[in-house]
């Protein structure tokens, strides 16, 4: 999962991303661990020789000027699965609502170039009558035309936006975006985010105050300092928590005294395409998945028990896999 950081000139983008890769982390790109408390118990369990946590990938991206992100930049963008933008809500020398509106405008007037130049090319073969071209795919890029000629981003039309004829064309405005807003410290308790939308995100921070929180070791120290501000989580466990939710992420677990690990997969897939995330041969030898809710486990204690209950199941390809579930894979390759 790789998420851009992207900002105008002294939003706070680089501090952010300093505060989320931790202090120290050279250059400008970081593998970021996933907190997933759920391992513990799994681990004090099976005494894995491993233990290996989801990571996402946050990336700095270089440049943008006061009022503009920079054609580089939208380039860039184009191999990331989100966007946290930073807005300066901190300095009182810029409108941060304005700042919002001039992203989205940028993202969606490079999606209408792209769109523009194809559908050009089209009608220029279609009078040369080189080839037939693909009547499906122009009506659907006139419709996403349509939408974002309206101001409308189209990750607002996930339908549209994800359609096996359009996805070539990798749209900015349809990637999730999580706004960041970069507030003073003593205007954080209080700072309120404007209502989200499909497939875009608020949340609040003090880049200042996070530098400090991420240099603090002592975690006794750091929950203590937390608590007495009033910050409920740190701003990588609420960015990294609104990243799953925009990209409809869910987390499913394997356990053994090889590994206990957390994987990451698109809400609504099956156990069949679970095996898949995992190696591309357990999935093409899938049998049946033992899978144990995390509830139940919680309450079984040990998988022995859980088996006793009946609560350990043995599931089809087409089992819904929920978030926390266990699930050992049985397979033939």
């Amino acid at each position: 999962m790789k998420t851009a950081i992207i900002g105008f000139s002294g939003s706070g983008k680089t501090e952010l991303f300093k505060a989320l890769a931790g202090p120290g982390t050279p250059g400008n790109r970081a593998a970021v661990k996933v907190p997933e408390p759920r391992l513990e118990p799994l681990c004090d369990l099976f005494k894995p020789k491993k233990i290996t946590h989801t990571e996402i990938e946050f990336q700095d991206l270089p440049g943008g000027g006061s009022n503009s992100l920079g054609n580089k930049v939208l380039s860039d963008i184009r191999g990331f699965e989100c966007l946290l933008a930073v807005l300066d809500a901190y300095t009182g020398t810029h409108d941060p609502a304005a700042q919002q509106s001039a992203i989205e405008a940028e993202l969606i007037i490079a999606d209408l170039a792209v769109i523009e130049k194809k559908l050009e090319r089209m009608q220029e073969d279609k009078k040369k009558a080189k080839h037939l071209h693909d009547q499906n795919q122009e009506e659907l890029l006139n419709k996403a035309r349509q939408v974002l000629e309206q101001d409308s981003p189209l990750r607002e039309y996930p339908d549209l936006a994800a359609h096996e004829d359009l996805r070539g064309f990798a749209f900015l405005s349809s990637r999730p975006v999580l706004y960041a807003w970069n507030v003073a410290e003593d205007s954080l308790s209080g700072f309120k985010t404007p209502p989200e939308s499909t497939g875009m995100g608020h949340v609040a921070f003090s880049a200042r105050l996070e530098r400090e929180l991420s240099e603090l070791e002592d975690q006794q120290e750091l929950l203590e300092f937390m608590q007495e501000l009033g910050i409920e989580g740190s701003v990588l466990d609420r960015v990294i928590g609104r990243t799953y939710d925009l990209l409809g992420l869910i987390t499913f677990l394997t356990a053994g005294e090889k590994e206990v690990r957390s994987w990451p997969l698109k809400r609504g897939k099956n156990a069949w395409e679970a095996a898949g995330v995992i190696h591309s041969d357990i999935q093409k030898g899938f049998i049946r998945a033992e899978v144990l809710g995390w509830e139940d486990f919680l309450a079984c204690k040990t998988f022995k028990k859980a088996r006793e209950q009946g609560v350990l199941r043995l599931e089809g390809k087409e089992y819904i896999v929920r978030d926390g579930d266990i699930i050992t894979f049985r397979f033939n390759v």
